[in-house]
């Protein structure tokens, strides 16, 4: 019998009898996981990044949420939802490992939990408000890569963090034109401004639930693990969509494309990562390797007469199209948002950042209070000379990764993960939630358990080691210690059993 339904109504009845089997097949994670985002979005208006002001809370009388006993009550509440919520995902990652579930209820279960904190106020990071500054920007004449937010005084200002209010953003056109957009929504309202701008990024969660399992099932990899170990990891959750980062549609679009390209798709591969770099600069990593599935598949497939084709030639190939494709799309986006690539110089402002989560930092900081009385060099000092080596050491890494890369498919994916993971540590700064470029490309290579309980506690400890308001807890001995019994109980229970 040949089915009547539309397109649209078919897409409809698969997503819910996708919804209908993770409720019964996922049931208790699902439920355990929800309560966790509630928490999490309840208590955010008290313990998260919060705006200066809040006229919601002041005309419903909870301001005393925000100070004193009721802001630890909040914070006690966020981190409850915290546990809650990685409780829930090494459940649902027992259900996987088991065969119960797969990747589109892995997906599923994800999208449920991420309801909740689409409506949370930012949480782990005040970044948001630098965004929609930036965007003001834009929408009132100013050159945002020339001036920082200090040029455009009012509310949106008032909520940037201060470290930022004069770096101009270092962000691209495409990520530009949708800040603007939202702004001229919403004006300077700054709760709103934020909410549209969250909803903004979240098409990258869906494009990271197409791409992570094709991904896996392309590399030889286990799907459902992969998106277990991505979609419903809570540093993804909580970083990305509860804290409204623009990496979130920078890595959706950066893994689609490459997926795209493993399956063949290479133009559309390409495309697909220029529009992630025009939000970051991050994802122009994937088109040095995505030359090398381009060319490999080439090489790979016989030509009409049967003979192998000609190495240089199929390279040349791969390397045109991808730069004239970039240059086409990117350089329309750049004239359309009318900025220039100012973008590029500032880059550099996010060397303000200064934690040890980046080999410099850590390096400067370790070496520096311990040799300081015999040099006279401070750890600020020795920090000027050694980032710049490691930038150095990283583009080195980065080309013997790339070249080495160039033999399969499978090893290019392996190279820009692991040229990612170099970007992190190498780079003058990082934060906790950069750690998911990699995981994105990684989670689908990984077959076996042990590997991905060893990835999910290091998420774990990188998701604890930030605070809610988004201060960081690396220097607290009980933030750290916090963040390691988490990742170690995250660890022992996702290898439970498992001989």
């Amino acid at each position: 019998m040949t089915s009547t339904l539309t397109p649209s109504a078919s897409w409809w009845s698969r997503l819910r009898t996708s919804v209908a089997a993770a409720a019964h097949d996922a049931r208790r994670p699902l439920v355990l996981g929800v309560g966790g985002t509630v928490l999490m979005a309840l208590a955010s208006v008290g313990a998260g990044a919060i705006p200066r002001t809040d006229p919601l809370l002041e005309a419903m009388h909870l301001s005393w949420v925000r100070f004193g006993h009721g802001q630890q009550l909040a914070t006690i509440t966020v981190y409850l939802g915290v546990v809650l919520t990685l409780w829930a995902w090494t459940s649902l990652g027992l259900l996987v490992r088991s065969g119960v579930v797969g990747a589109r209820v892995v997906s599923v279960v994800a999208g449920v939990w991420a309801v909740p904190l689409l409506v949370s106020a930012p949480l782990y990071s005040r970044d948001v408000y630098s965004y929609l500054a930036q965007g003001a920007l834009l929408r009132d004449g100013f050159d945002p890569y020339a001036v920082g937010p200090v040029a455009d005084p009012g509310p949106l200002l008032d909520n940037v963090s201060i470290q930022w209010t004069t770096t101009p953003a270092p962000y691209g056109p495409l990520f530009l034109l949708l800040a603007r957009a939202v702004t001229r929504v919403t004006g300077e309202d700054v709760l709103t401004g934020a909410w549209l701008l969250r909803l903004a990024f979240l098409p990258g969660l869906a494009l990271l639930a197409w791409a992570v399992p094709r991904l896996a099932a392309e590399l030889g990899g286990r799907p459902g693990l992969a998106s277990w170990l991505v979609l419903a990891n809570p540093l993804v959750l909580v970083h990305l969509v509860a804290g409204a980062h623009n990496d979130l549609l920078m890595l959706g679009l950066m893994a689609a494309g490459v997926a795209m390209a493993v399956q063949g798709h290479h133009a559309a591969g390409v495309l697909t990562i220029t529009l992630g770099v025009a939000v970051k600069a991050t994802a122009g990593l994937a088109l040095p390797f995505v030359v090398w599935i381009w060319f490999r598949h080439r090489r790979d497939r016989p030509d009409a007469a049967g003979r192998p084709r000609a190495a240089p030639t199929q390279f040349l190939v791969a390397l045109a199209g991808s730069v004239s494709l970039f240059v086409a799309l990117f350089g329309g986006l750049t004239l359309l948002c009318g900025t220039g690539l100012g973008w590029i110089r500032a880059l550099s402002g996010s060397n303000k950042i200064i934690n040890w989560l980046s080999v410099p930092t850590a390096l400067s900081q370790l070496i520096g209070p311990a040799t300081s009385w015999a040099t006279g060099v401070r750890s600020d000092e020795l920090l000027t000379v050694l980032r710049p080596v490691c930038e150095v050491v990283l583009v080195a890494a980065v080309v013997v990764v790339w070249w080495r890369s160039r033999h399969n498919v499978l090893g290019a994916v392996r190279g820009l993960m692991l040229s990612l993971v170099l970007v992190v540590l190498l780079s003058p700064a990082a934060l906790p939630w950069y750690y998911t470029w990699a995981l994105a490309f990684g989670a689908p290579l990984v077959r076996r358990v042990p590997t991905a309980a060893a990835a999910a506690a290091a998420t774990t400890w990188l998701l604890l080691v930030f605070r809610p308001p988004g201060n960081p807890g690396l220097y607290n001995v009980g933030d750290l210690a916090l963040a390691t019994a988490a990742g170690y109980l995250v660890w022992r229970r996702t290898t439970s059993g498992h001989g």
